[in-house]
């Protein structure tokens, strides 16, 4: 790996962090949304994984369709997820030279060990479980910022 490969992902002292919250259920979206604004995130939402991949670029077209907003400093995404599971996007996250980078944290309402063992061992930053608490984003952030 090059050096400073990554330093696309790494904030600027003073940015403010981008996440990318991925969840089908408009509910948890909102719910993450919020208390990721209520620490000072910048949060583009996305409904499953196909739509993540397209945001970061990672679909056939290839194209980050942020529209000129930054790049994403850290993905949050549901587990379960019609589609693409929150394990598969994080496979096809960490299996990108432009994305490897970037923290991915799952998030699920049920607490199987097996489930959170396999989605650490390919590369997640934490696995949180649902509800999302102000404290969860709190340690996120602190992780982002330093």
């Amino acid at each position: 790996m090059a050096a400073g490969s990554s330093s696309n992902w790494v904030m600027e002292s003073g940015d403010v962090p981008h996440v990318l919250a991925v969840d089908d259920n408009l509910i948890d979206r909102k719910l993450v949304e919020k208390l990721l604004r209520n620490s000072s995130c910048k949060v583009t939402t996305a409904e499953n994984g196909p739509r993540a991949l397209e945001l970061l670029g990672l679909t056939s077209g290839g194209q980050n369709t942020m529209n000129g907003r930054s790049k994403v400093n850290m993905v949050i995404t549901d587990y379960c997820m019609p589609g693409m599971t929150g394990y598969e996007l994080l496979k096809k996250i960490k299996e990108s030279s432009v994305t490897k980078e970037v923290p991915v944290v799952i998030m699920s309402s049920e607490n199987i060990p097996t489930r959170i063992n396999k989605c650490l061992e390919e590369g997640a930053q934490m696995f949180i479980l649902k509800p999302l608490k102000q404290s969860d984003v709190k340690k996120l952030t602190c992780q982002l910022m330093n």
